[in-house]
């Protein structure tokens, strides 16, 4: 990584383009193309000037910011020309770049660099992406809150009390001939290794409210054939997504589409029509709809008058708005009644704060999920009485599930420092 790398951090086609360059020799490199000498520049600071071609010729003038190691994205001296989106003036830019020994950075290296040099955990490296790609208020507050360390500062707490339940049992086993230590009986050990559990646990289960917000909360809109499902679901979105007809069993296949509403994604799907039929197309459409209610989080149960709400099978944790339609208060063809369905939309969404940790990633999910079965067979082995040796065998596998997600390790070393820092032995 001692090697200088430059890139184009922009999207392309925009008026204004910047070009980072990243690494030990960043300031020389940018120096060999800007008119000014940036050897003496302080970290934060930024100069005007004109950059030139491998020829020499001007190319346009432009604003350089400098950063110095380790006050940088990447924690190494770093420049960022700002310049006109020019295709022909960034890609020369960048030419001339390399001609002075930068190279093209591969994609996400200068992110890479961040974590290789301590400047984010992978956790919040991760993040930068879930920030990029964020689409709306409630995925950019969880991308955000994940890049600021939020999620890692819950991961170091968790560390630092299973350090500190290893450590005890490094204590039986280490010093078990000193009679005068004394140590937490297992009934401590084990309300301890519970308290830690139950904090996974709870990331854990955060993973199917972050993942519906990052993909958009399915809500699936189900009832009898030609009660208004494809109307409303039109109405929702704002055009003609599904086919209205007064045939029945019009619709034969889930359709799909999502709106947003405060900054949170809804994807409704609207279902088949439920009735009882002989018609084998119509049927497979049917039991895709009861398979779509099982995946929804908001369940949108339309009836009319007179027309029976459909008797599928609902999950304990969905919720279900039971809607009308074609009365006085609700009729999806005229847009009556949508102003009030919204609010109910936006009332059934999970609530988050900036101060909530919610996981998204299916990667983290699976770490915390190895890290919660290490930690059952930790309370099974307090409450059987099982060896020192094997219980801390299972917390050195939960220590190592919860460094999967951060990308962090722990050592005998860091038990050890532990031990040392926070009991008296020997003295």
């Amino acid at each position: 990584m001692n090697d200088t790398i430059c890139a184009l951090a922009t999207p392309p086609g925009g008026a204004i383009a910047v070009i980072r360059v990243s690494g030990r020799d960043a300031v020389s490199v940018t120096n060999a193309i800007f008119s000014k000498s940036l050897d003496h520049a302080e970290g934060y600071t930024i100069h005007f000037g004109q950059v030139a071609d491998e020829k020499g010729v001007v190319l346009d003038d432009v604003l350089v910011s400098v950063f110095r190691a380790p006050h940088s994205y990447t924690g190494e001296d770093s420049t960022e020309i700002s310049c006109h989106g020019s295709a022909y003036i960034v890609q020369h830019l960048l030419e001339s770049l390399i001609q002075h020994c930068a190279r093209q950075a591969k994609p996400g290296e200068f992110t890479m660099r961040a974590y290789m040099n301590g400047k984010l955990d992978l956790s919040q490296a991760e993040a930068v992406a879930d920030l990029i790609a964020s689409s709306n208020k409630a995925t950019h507050d969880i991308a955000l809150s994940q890049l600021r360390g939020h999620f890692s500062s819950q991961l170091a707490q968790l560390r630092d009390q299973l350090l500190r339940l290893t450590s005890l049992l490094e204590l039986e086993l280490d010093f078990s001939d000193h009679e005068e230590l004394e140590f937490a009986d297992r009934s401590e050990l084990r309300s301890l290794a519970q308290t830690i559990d139950t904090r996974v646990q709870q990331l854990a289960d955060s993973f199917h409210t972050g993942n519906a917000l990052k993909n958009g909360l399915p809500v699936a809109i189900i009832g009898a054939p030609n009660v208004g499902k494809s109307t409303l679901l039109n109405a929702l979105v704002g055009e003609e997504r599904a086919i209205v007809s007064d045939i029945q069993g019009t619709t034969r296949d889930a359709i799909e589409d999502t709106i947003q509403l405060a900054g949170i994604t809804f994807r409704f799907i609207d279902t088949a029509g439920i009735r009882h039929t002989s018609d084998t197309i119509e049927n497979l459409g049917i039991e895709r709809s009861i398979a779509a209610v099982q995946r929804a989080q908001i369940v949108l149960m339309m009836t009319e008058s007179g027309v029976p709400y459909p008797d599928v099978p609902l999950r304990d944790d969905q919720t279900v708005i039971r809607i009308e339609n074609k009365t006085e208060t609700f009729q999806a063809k005229f847009g009556i009644g949508l102003d009030a369905l919204r609010q109910q939309l936006i009332d059934a969404a999970p609530k988050t704060s900036d101060s909530d940790v919610i996981v998204t990633s299916a990667r983290h999910y699976e770490a915390l999920c190895r890290a919660h079965d290490s930690l059952a067979r930790v309370l099974d082995g307090l409450t059987s009485s099982l060896p020192s040796d094997l219980i801390a065998e299972d917390l050195r596998l939960t220590l190592d599930a919860l460094g999967d997600i951060t990308g962090g390790t722990i050592t005998p070393q860091d038990t050890l420092n532990n031990i040392f820092s926070h009991f008296c032995v020997g003295k």
